[in-house]
């Protein structure tokens, strides 16, 4: 079953891994990040969604912000501990362990997005079937609704979304090829012990990249 959906939104923020302080967006949405999109739409453990293509509507552009962050976490090792009925604190002092940092993100972001699911039939109840899914994805696009607010990378840029009319022209139609590199694509977790990070030649034909059938790099 395929679908497409305009999504669009204020600000965008897909974080190039590489950069491990400054965050700076890719200029265009990672796979990855769309299947968050979808997934944010309706989640079941019986689907896997595949991005075919996204269409970039809007010019890239971008704008540079201050935020304040935070530069650790709450470690697995201390909520280990507290599950023992050991006495550790659960919590980071904001005053101690802030960071003001920047960010490249992109600004009025609009993508028309083409996926579909496929079935993991060991994850599935009797109940379940394709037909059933689609229906309720086809009535959650139609209505609005979602299983969590959507998002463009980071949770503070919500994603909006709706079903494509089929009438959005890129801004980029006519212009040809265009190269970005070496994107992220998604984590391979087939190893719980060692995740490993897949990679994408990204290329724009007149707007439109490729996402479904490419050469996946580890």
């Amino acid at each position: 079953m395929g679908y497409k959906i305009r999504v669009f939104g204020d600000r965008a923020l897909f974080s190039r891994p590489e950069l491990k302080v400054e965050r700076y967006s890719y200029d265009i949405p990672t796979p990855s990040s769309l299947v968050g999109i979808a997934e944010s739409i309706y989640w079941h453990p019986g689907l896997k969604y595949v991005i075919d293509r996204v269409k970039v509507i809007n010019p890239i552009e971008r704008i540079s912000v201050k935020r304040n962050e935070l530069k650790s976490k709450v470690s697995a090792d201390k909520v280990r501990k507290v599950l023992e009925g050991k006495k550790e604190l659960l919590y980071l002092d904001r005053n101690q362990d802030i960071a003001m940092r920047n960010s490249s993100i992109l600004t009025n972001v609009e993508y028309i997005i083409e996926y579909h699911f496929e079935l993991i039939p060991e994850k599935m109840n009797e109940t379940d079937s394709e037909a059933k899914f689609a229906s309720i994805i086809n009535r959650r696009i139609e209505k609005g609704q979602c299983y969590k607010q959507p998002y463009f990378g980071c949770r503070e840029f919500p994603a909006y979304f709706e079903r494509a009319t089929g009438k959005e022209v890129s801004c980029y139609e006519g212009e040809g090829t265009r190269e970005f590199g070496l994107m992220l694509y998604g984590m391979d977790y087939s190893d719980p012990q060692h995740y490993t990070p897949m990679f994408f030649n990204a290329v724009m034909e007149n707007g439109v990249v490729e996402m479904g059938n490419v050469e996946v790099f580890r």
